[in-house]
């Protein structure tokens, strides 16, 4: 979503800013909703034409529109997984509903835009942006356990060889 925030006000405004400017301009006015509160923020970047630096204020409906196609892959493969979800997974997450996580959840809408396009209620969590971490953490010690069990069976710490 970052590149396509770049991307777009390249395009339309012939102006290149950093990753981190877009990633403050996706956190601070990005909807993916029409419903949200309509949001402008001025971002200095350096215009393609003369070199110079210029100073460019831009609107939520902007940002929406340059990270549509983005959001849209992701709401594509919110409904894929659930095509393919289990039908007793599918009925539990029909029942409590999808969490959202991750940076990207917390942009306004998101959970709006997904509940409409799956017809399941759809939650974002307490904190989004730390839930990524913890569960790749855990998923690693996870696998650190696994790999160490295997490590001691190949050396025969478990009687095999």
């Amino acid at each position: 979503m970052d590149a396509d925030i770049a991307e777009y006000i390249k395009s339309v405004y012939n102006l290149m800013i950093g990753e981190r400017t877009a990633e403050d301009i996706k956190i601070n006015i990005g909807t993916v909703h029409p419903s949200c509160e309509e949001k402008k923020l001025s971002v200095m970047g350096r215009d393609l034409s003369s070199g110079l630096p210029r100073l460019l204020t831009v609107t939520s409906g902007e940002v929406r529109e340059a990270i549509m196609n983005t959001v849209n892959k992701v709401v594509g493969a919110v409904r894929d997984t659930l095509e393919n979800t289990p039908p007793e997974l599918a009925a539990d997450i029909v029942n409590r509903g999808i969490v959202l996580t991750g940076g990207g959840a917390r942009i306004c809408g998101m959970d709006l835009l997904i509940k409409e396009k799956t017809g399941i209620d759809t939650y974002v969590a307490e904190n989004a942006e730390d839930c990524v971490a913890v569960g790749a953490g855990m998923a690693l010690s996870v696998l650190a356990e696994r790999n160490d069990g295997i490590h001691k069976m190949k050396h025969g710490l478990f009687g095999h060889k």
